[in-house]
C-alpha cells in the first residue's frame, strides 16, 4: 500500500495570509501544496493565477500540487510550469488533445496528474494511465470548497486501483472534495493515497492545523 499524504487545499486559507498560511501548513508536516484554480468558465469560480503562485513559493520547499480548472488549459500549463508547480492537475474535458497536454506537462518536467468530476468516466483517461503520476477524484463537483463528500466515487477508486495493477502501473490516486475524519477513512480503504481537505483542516479543533494533519494522515 502506498504511503498516505496529505495536500492541505488553501481555497479554505486567511487569502490575507497565504503566504503565512503556507509555511504553517509546511511546519505542520503536510506532504504537498494543493492549490486550486479556477477561471468561472470551466467551473464557477475565480481564484488565482501564475503571477500567486510563483509568490506562494518563495514561502515553502514542499511541492506545489496545482490542480488547473480552466478551459481551454493547454495554453497556460507552461505559464504554472514556469510559476513554480510541481504537479500540474489538467481536466480531459478542457482540451482538445489530452495527449498532446500530458506531452507538454511531461516535457516541462513536471508530474502528470489528471482529474475526473464525480460525473466522469474512467475511460476517458484509461489508455493514458501509463504516462500520468496522479489521478485525482473529485469527490464534489468542483468549483467551490465545503461542499458534502459524494461517495459513489469510492467505486472509481476501487476500479483504479484493480486496473493499476492489473497493468502493474504505479499512479497515484488522490481525492479532493468534502473530505472529513470520518469520510477520510472511507477513501484511503478504497485506494486513494493522497488526501486533499481545506475545510477540516484549516477550521476543525479550533485551527490546530498539525493535530488535522495527522489525524487525516493516521486514520
Amino acid at each position: 500500500m502506498k504511503k498516505i499524504q496529505i495536500s492541505p487545499s488553501i481555497l479554505s486559507a486567511d487569502f490575507s495570509q497565504l503566504g503565512n498560511e503556507i509555511k504553517k501548513l509546511s511546519e505542520a508536516g503536510a506532504d504537498m501544496i494543493h492549490v486550486d484554480v479556477m477561471d468561472g468558465h470551466f467551473v464557477p469560480n475565480l481564484t488565482i493565477g501564475p503571477p500567486v503562485i510563483k509568490d506562494l513559493k518563495k514561502y515553502s520547499s514542499i511541492p506545489f500540487d496545482v490542480h488547473l480548472m480552466i478551459s481551454p488549459v493547454h495554453q497556460y500549463i507552461e505559464a504554472y510550469a514556469e510559476a513554480g508547480a510541481d504537479i500540474i492537475t489538467i481536466h480531459p474535458e478542457a482540451t482538445n488533445d489530452l495527449q498532446s497536454s500530458i506531452d507538454k506537462i511531461n516535457k516541462l518536467n513536471k508530474k502528470v496528474g489528471v482529474s475526473l468530476n464525480p460525473d466522469s468516466k474512467i475511460n476517458l483517461i484509461e489508455k493514458n494511465l501509463d504516462q500520468i503520476d496522479l489521478v485525482l477524484i473529485m469527490s464534489v463537483n468542483p468549483g467551490f470548497g465545503g461542499q458534502k463528500f459524494m461517495p459513489e466515487v469510492l467505486d472509481k477508486i476501487k476500479n483504479l486501483v484493480r486496473i493499476r495493477k492489473e497493468r502493474n502501473l504505479n499512479f497515484d490516486i488522490e481525492i479532493d472534495g468534502g473530505i472529513n475524519f470520518d469520510n477520510c477513512k472511507l477513501a484511503i480503504e478504497a485506494g486513494a493515497n493522497i488526501i486533499v481537505s481545506g475545510t477540516t483542516i484549516f477550521k476543525s479543533n479550533n485551527g490546530n492545523i498539525k493535530k488535522n494533519i495527522d489525524l487525516l494522515r493516521s486514520i
